[in-house]
C-alpha cells in the first residue's frame, strides 16, 4: 500500500504551516471588539475636532497666538500692526501709544480683531439686557457692571414691564481711549447704534420707545483684560451713555 503522504506533500504542508504562523504574528487574532474602517475614521475626526479647554467662550477679542515662522513674517506682522494702529487711532497720539503698549504686552492683540469682538459683545449685551438674560450678561460683564444691569432688570420685572427689542446695526464704532497700566489693558469704545426698542407695561401699553421706528443710541464702554490671563475674553468694566 502506498503511503498517503509522500515527501513533496510533507514539504508543502510544512511551508503552509510556516506561512500561517507568520501571518498570525503580523495580523494578530480577532477579539470580537475590532472597529471597522468607518468607525476608526469617525473616532479620529472626533478626536481632531474635540474642543479644548477655554474654547467654549462666547466672544473673543484676540486671536490665538501663532509664532512667526521667519523674519519676513515678523516684519509683515509689524507693518500690519502699524497700519491698524494708525487706522484705528484716527490721528490721536494718546490712543496710538496706548494701543501699541497693549500690543507689546500682548503680542496676540490687534486693534482690528479687538474691535470686531467689541461690536459682537455690544450687540449681545444690549440684547441680553432687553431680554433679561442674566447668564449672558454674567459671562461678559465685570461684577460691578453686572450688578447694575441686574438691578435694572429686577426693577423692570417688579413693575411688570417688558421690552420689545431689535438690534439693527452699528453705523459707527471707534476706539476713544487705550492704555496699559502695567497690569491690565483697558480700551474704551464709542458705539453709535441703531435699534428698535419699545417698553410696555403689564397691560401691553406702550410707555417708552417706538415699536416701528429705528432709534439712534450712543454709548461709551470700557473693556479690560490682563495680558497674563489665559482667558482670551475681555470684560466690560464701565459704561456710560452719550448725549
Amino acid at each position: 500500500m502506498e503511503e498517503f503522504f509522500d515527501i513533496p506533500t510533507l514539504i508543502v504542508i510544512g511551508l503552509a504551516i510556516v506561512v500561517l504562523f507568520r501571518l498570525r504574528q503580523v495580523l494578530g487574532t480577532r477579539t470580537g471588539r475590532e472597529r471597522n474602517p468607518l468607525q476608526r475614521q469617525n473616532e479620529a475626526a472626533a478626536t481632531k475636532n474635540a474642543a479644548k479647554p477655554g474654547e467654549e467662550n462666547v466672544v473673543q477679542m484676540r486671536p490665538r497666538a501663532a509664532a512667526p515662522e521667519s523674519n519676513e513674517d515678523i516684519e509683515r506682522a509689524k507693518r500690519k500692526l502699524d497700519t491698524e494702529i494708525a487706522q484705528f487711532s484716527h490721528g490721536d497720539d494718546k490712543v496710538a501709544a496706548g494701543l501699541r503698549a497693549i500690543a507689546e504686552a500682548d503680542p496676540a492683540f490687534t486693534p482690528k480683531i479687538f474691535l470686531e469682538g467689541a461690536k459682537a459683545a455690544y450687540e449681545m449685551v444690549v440684547t441680553a439686557f432687553a431680554q433679561g438674560d442674566r447668564q449672558t450678561l454674567k459671562n461678559l460683564l465685570e461684577k460691578d457692571v453686572y450688578d447694575g444691569f441686574e438691578r435694572a432688570i429686577k426693577d423692570r420685572e417688579a413693575e411688570g414691564r417688558k421690552v420689545e427689542f431689535t438690534f439693527v446695526g452699528l453705523p459707527k464704532v471707534e476706539i476713544a481711549d487705550a492704555e496699559f497700566d502695567k497690569r491690565n489693558a483697558n480700551v474704551t469704545v464709542r458705539f453709535h447704534a441703531e435699534v428698535v426698542s419699545a417698553t410696555k407695561d403689564k397691560d401691553g401699553t406702550l410707555i417708552e420707545g417706538n415699536e416701528v421706528d429705528v432709534t439712534n443710541i450712543a454709548d461709551e464702554w470700557t473693556f479690560a483684560r490682563s495680558p497674563k490671563s489665559r482667558d482670551p475674553n475681555w470684560k466690560l468694566v464701565a459704561t456710560s451713555q452719550l448725549e
